[in-house]
C-alpha cells in the first residue's frame, strides 16, 4: 500500500534533550496529538546502527554469541551483533563485528534485512546479514563484552526462537527471515 501522500499527523511545538552519552540521546517533545490535543513524546534517538550478522557455513552450522544483558538483567543468546557508525559503511561495521565477536571472516555477503527495533520510542534502524564462505580467526572482544560462542545446527537456532530461548527482536526477526529465505 502506498502511504507517500500520507502526512505527518503531530505537530512539535517544543523539544528538550534531556539526557546524552556517546551511545544515545533522549528528547521529549510537546506536541499536538493526531487529535490535536497537548500531550508529551519521548524518543531515545541511537547513535549507531545496530548491525546484526548470521553466520552460516556449508553444513548449515550457525554461530550464536550468549551474553549479560545489562539492561534486561539477564543472560541473552543472540545472533553477532554491535553498533555501526551512522557514517561508517553497513559492511564494514559487520565485517567488523563478525571477527570481534567470533574470530570469524567471511568472504560472501548478503544484506537481509532492515529492521526498527521499536518504533514506537526510538529510532534505532538495524540491520541483518547473511555471511558465508567463513574463515575461523580468534574473536576480539571488547571490554564491555564476556562472551560465550556457541556453534550450532541453523535449525537449532530456529528451534531456539520458537521456544523462547532467544527473545532479542534482531536476532529473532534475522533468523526467521534466513529460515524462509534459504527454505531451511
Amino acid at each position: 500500500m502506498d502511504t507517500s501522500h500520507l502526512n505527518n499527523p503531530w505537530k512539535i511545538l517544543n523539544s528538550v534533550n534531556i539526557y546524552d552519552n556517546p551511545w544515545i540521546s533522549v528528547k521529549e517533545d510537546a506536541v499536538l496529538n493526531p487529535a490535536g490535543n497537548n500531550g508529551i513524546y519521548g524518543t531515545v534517538h541511537f547513535k549507531n546502527k545496530a548491525i546484526g550478522i548470521i553466520p552460516l557455513d556449508k553444513d548449515n552450522y550457525t554461530w550464536l554469541v550468549g551474553q549479560y544483558r545489562y539492561p534486561l538483567n539477564e543472560y541473552s543468546w543472540e545472533i553477532p551483533m554491535g553498533g555501526g557508525s551512522l557514517n561508517e559503511d553497513l559492511l564494514v561495521s559487520a565485517k567488523r563485528e563478525l571477527k570481534e565477536e567470533t574470530g570469524l571472516v567471511a568472504h560472501k555477503w548478503t544484506k537481509i534485512l532492515r529492521i526498527h527495533t521499536s518504533n514506537s520510542v526510538t529510532d534505532e534502524e538495524g540491520f541483518v546479514y547473511l555471511a558465508e564462505e567463513l574463515s575461523q580467526y580468534e574473536p576480539e572482544f571488547e571490554e564491555t563484552e564476556k562472551i560465550i560462542i556457541k556453534k550450532i545446527l541453523f535449525t537449532d537456532a530456529i528451534a531456539m526462537v520458537m521456544q523462547g530461548k532467544i527473545t532479542d527482536s534482531i536476532s529473532m526477526a534475522g533468523l526467521l527471515l534466513l529460515a524462509r529465505l534459504k527454505n531451511l
